[in-house]
């Protein structure tokens, strides 16, 4: 029934780059569905989220409040499934499912592995996180309009997991367990 429901809720999020409009006519989402993939030591890693724009907004402090715990992204709650065992940061995340949140703060940025799955990405529940870890900031030069999230390879069996938005960039470094 779990496995069930977490193919559903995949399914939902890649099939929904067009919302229907209530004449029938497909309309852009203001923030579509993306996705990033990392493999590392043949084990693939895959995040699926939401990919909101700044629009003249404040993004952080303003649209995404300091010091509260944000769905990371918009619409439905962003999505990471491992295949390896890993690292992030110093917490140990064993593989499968999970929803990313993140809390952050000038200076300082947590990110949360959390066990629920499949949920609107405002649906939070504390009692369900696996870990909490510790994000590097940086300014960026030039200022994002669109949030993203990457997952890049540091080396054959690690990388980092990078969001940028605004003129912030976080990052938290991935290594498999063997």
């Amino acid at each position: 029934m779990r496995a069930a429901r977490i193919g559903l809720a995949w399914l939902a999020v890649a099939a929904s780059l067009a919302v229907a409009s209530p004449c029938g006519a497909q309309q852009q989402r203001l923030s579509p569905p993306d996705s990033t993939k990392l493999n590392l030591a043949g084990r693939q890693l895959t995040i699926v989220y939401s990919s909101p724009s700044a629009r003249g907004r404040v993004i952080y402090g303003g649209l995404v409040p300091w010091g509260r715990v944000w769905r990371t992204g918009a619409n439905e709650a962003t999505s990471f499934r491992t295949e390896a065992n890993l690292r992030i940061g110093d917490a140990e995340v064993p593989a499968g499912d999970y929803t990313l949140y993140s809390i952050p703060n000038p200076d300082d940025w947590t990110l949360i592995v959390n066990r629920q799955t499949g949920q609107w990405g405002t649906e939070y529940h504390e009692d369900m996180d696996l870990d909490r870890v510790e994000m590097k900031i940086e300014e960026l030069d030039e200022p994002s309009e669109r949030f993203r999230i990457t997952l890049e390879a540091t080396g054959p069996d690690e990388g980092r997991l990078v969001m940028e938005w605004e003129k912030t960039r976080v990052s938290v470094p991935i290594k498999t367990l063997q």
